[in-house]
């Protein structure tokens, strides 16, 4: 098989010419402007842009949730859209290749953290108990395995936004999209959540693209793109990566 065509040889993201228009006439919006994109496996990608630029736009249509109008994306050398139309079933293909970390956590409100986690699991058919296993694992690495068996509402805005985070890791997702995972939590644990993508990027080979309005923690991407009236910026030069944090987990409590 030539290379292009591998898989394992496929960028993350291969996004090219999307074009993603809403309304007519005078209500005609362009959210996308021709927009392509190429994120490789083992790259963590921070997608940058004032509000309303189209990153958020950008992020579901890769992440086959709002199809672009016109336009052609794939994942993993997997061709999935061709303008408005999918290449691939749609809803197996998110949940068995792709992860996602939204503003707001989506739980659900009646399962318990780690329960949450699982679940995500356990609709691959991960047997119960090795699922549970990962997903306490899971919520350790990001500090609220204190709360696995807690619900939603006993929880706080940033320790449900960690257990989404862990949801997204489960399946050990070969293409994760995050918008603004961090806006929740304070600059320490964002910050070990944003190193978290990277160790899952470069050790996992998977492929991190992050919407964020954090500066702060630009320097644990590898490259930063930036959004504008629905056009991509060129693309700054990647960042030196900082030594790792001593640790991405533990147990501690949010103040």
């Amino acid at each position: 098989m030539p290379p292009d065509l591998d898989p394992t040889h496929a960028p993350a993201i291969a996004a090219s010419r999307l074009s993603k228009i809403y309304g007519r006439g005078n209500t005609r919006v362009v959210a996308l402007d021709e927009v392509s994109l190429t994120v490789d496996r083992g790259e963590v990608v921070a997608l940058l842009g004032p509000s309303g630029a189209g990153k958020s736009t950008l992020l579901t249509a890769v992440g086959l949730i709002n199809p672009p109008t016109a336009g052609q994306i794939a994942i993993g050398g997997v061709p999935v859209m061709d303008g408005d139309r999918a290449l691939v079933d749609v809803r197996a293909f998110r949940r068995e290749r792709l992860g996602f970390v939204f503003q707001k956590a989506n739980l659900i409100p009646f399962l318990t953290a780690v329960q949450n986690v699982q679940i995500a699991l356990e609709i691959n058919d991960q047997p119960s108990r090795p699922a549970r296993r990962r997903a306490l694992q899971l919520l350790d690495y990001l500090g609220v395995a204190d709360r696995a068996d807690h619900l939603p509402a006993m929880l706080s805005g940033g320790q449900q936004q960690r257990v989404a985070v862990a949801r997204a890791l489960a399946n050990r997702p070969s293409l994760i999209l995050a918008d603004e995972p961090t806006a929740a939590l304070d600059s320490r644990r964002g910050r070990q959540v944003m190193e978290l993508f990277r160790q899952v990027a470069h050790e996992q080979g998977a492929g991190v693209l992050v919407v964020t309005h954090d500066h702060r923690a630009l320097d644990v991407f590898d490259r930063t793109v930036e959004m504008e009236d629905g056009k991509l910026r060129p693309a700054s030069p990647p960042t030196q990566t900082p030594a790792p944090s001593p640790t991405l987990h533990g147990n501690q409590n949010e103040s």
